[in-house]
């Protein structure tokens, strides 16, 4: 019996050595990757990625003789200092070592780089935060190719004939040989049958010779030739079926810190590589809001220092704008998803809940509210002005759903639980 490896080996390198290589460095490519997402854009997320690795973490391990087992035989030159049986003592500062000692100038060992595919680096990525394996199947197996139109063929099933262009070719042929028509036909005989009473046997006979010509043109050029016949042709392509955008809404007042914010771009990267794979386009919006509310890149959003009070009406209003302005409802499949801590002014919350119930929901496809805080200043034992406002949503509403996250952990639980669900009501 012969076995044959047929698993791809990337670039010509052995992808025995490089999956031992990554299977023993893993720690160091996850503390790597874990710095790299936080520098990556979230539509940048799924590609591959060069990482470094510090060169302490590439030492392999290496088998040697223990010092004070075993019995071992020496062969040292000859010496006045020392007889057999004489023990020799240890140099002083201990016996040395093959490590490199400090650079006084600063220089040093370079960082080891490495190159990690896309499936490689999504792997990675997920694992990290305990993403389950159905899950990661599906975004990363989702492709669904479509037929288009791709012209004519000269063959095919007649469901797919094209009469028109049928119809079309038929004619010029037609013309362009001179076949008569039966009106030119009927025109000729009521000639014929007007020279016969007018007893004008010379032309008479000639239109009997130009009637038998156009006769003999009928029967030898076709009406419709099998050259005239044309079937629609068409092609599997992977083109955009249909598109999306997805709302990113967050709160970034004093109170978001940098943690939470982490939290939430987290969220958002996975949101965007779930939709990535349903569509084939889509956009990315970007609100922040504090007591105003304003469309922003994605530097601006995740890393921007503007602070304030917080109004969360004024993310909805803008939202509402937006979608008006470029994202027409029936030609766009609208997403949002809100990142907030839970703060709102207890004035503002009726006009939030009037514009999420009234204007945002009947618009979307899918909401989700993430509300993300640490242990230690979070909402586990008292609820939130949004988490408590959103409650009654949450129950009547099958296209809304909520969730907390306290820590990175949470993160993956939390997408896959809330998408399972929409899905199910899809």
């Amino acid at each position: 019996m012969n076995i044959l490896d047929r698993r791809l080996n990337p670039k010509s390198k052995s992808l025995g050595n490089r999956q031992r290589f990554m299977r023993r460095s893993k720690a160091s490519i996850k503390e790597a990757i874990r710095e790299t997402v936080k520098k990556r854009k979230i539509a940048e997320v799924e590609g591959g990625e060069k990482i470094k690795i510090r060169t302490k973490h590439l030492r392999e391990p290496s088998f040697g003789f223990g010092r004070n087992v075993g019995r071992r035989h020496y062969i040292l030159p000859d010496n006045e200092s020392y007889r057999p049986g004489d023990e020799i003592p240890k140099p002083e500062g201990g016996a040395g070592g093959s490590g490199q000692d400090g650079s006084p100038d600063g220089e040093g060992e370079d960082e080891f780089v490495f190159m990690l595919s896309q499936e490689e680096f999504m792997d990675i990525f997920f694992e990290d935060l305990q993403l389950p394996n159905l899950v990661k199947a599906k975004l990363k197996s989702m492709r669904s190719p479509t037929p288009v139109r791709a012209g004519f063929s000269v063959d095919g099933p007649p469901a797919r004939l094209n009469q028109i262009r049928t119809m079309r070719n038929s004619l010029a042929r037609r013309i362009a040989l001179s076949r008569p028509t039966k009106t030119d036909m009927d025109e000729l005989e009521e000639e014929i049958t007007s020279a016969d009473d007018d007893a004008d046997h010379d032309r008479a006979l000639h239109l009997r010779q130009e009637a038998e010509r156009r006769s003999f043109l009928m029967k030898r050029i076709a009406y419709i030739d099998p050259l005239d016949v044309r079937y629609n042709r068409y092609q599997r392509l992977p083109q955009p079926v249909t598109q999306a955008v997805m709302f990113c809404l967050m709160d970034t007042s004093a109170s978001m810190t940098e943690e939470l914010k982490d939290l939430a771009k987290r969220f958002y990267i996975l949101l965007h590589l779930f939709l990535t794979r349903h569509y084939t386009s889509v956009d990315l919006v970007f609100i922040r809001h504090t007591s105003t509310a304003s469309e922003v890149d994605e530097e601006t959003f995740f890393y921007g220092r503007e602070s304030g009070g917080t109004i969360v009406s004024t993310a909805f209003e803008k939202m509402q704008e937006i979608v008006a302005d470029r994202y027409p409802v029936e030609e766009w499949n609208i997403y949002a998803a809100q990142a907030s801590d839970g703060h709102n002014f207890l004035e503002d919350m009726p006009n939030t809940l009037s514009a999420l119930t009234d204007q945002i929901l009947p618009i979307c496809q899918y909401f989700a509210y993430i509300e993300v805080g640490q242990h230690s200043v979070g909402f586990r034992d008292t609820e939130s002005p949004l988490w408590s406002g959103y409650q009654e949503l949450n129950q009547s509403i099958g296209h809304f759903a909520m969730r907390r996250v306290f820590e990175q952990a949470d993160i993956f639980p939390v997408f896959r639980d809330l998408f399972s669900r929409h899905q199910e009501a899809a």
